[in-house]
């Protein structure tokens, strides 16, 4: 699993939609989306409020799971 696979199902976990999330972050439903299917990157900043959010470490965001 990728950052956006990772950052996909905590967002769905948490029964947020892209908007939702976007908006407690700061940043665009499209910022969100793309994260998601990997064609951006967060910037530190907002992978530490994206973890903060989702009640994870950005450690675990952005590991790899099999």
């Amino acid at each position: 699993m990728t950052f956006g696979d990772n950052l996909r199902d905590l967002r769905e976990m948490h029964g947020y939609s892209q908007l939702e999330l976007s908006k407690m972050v700061g940043v665009s439903a499209v910022a969100i989306s793309q994260y998601e299917i990997g064609s951006r990157a967060p910037t530190v900043f907002v992978a530490v409020k994206l973890a903060r959010i989702l009640g994870t470490t950005v450690e675990e965001l952005v590991t790899a799971k099999e």
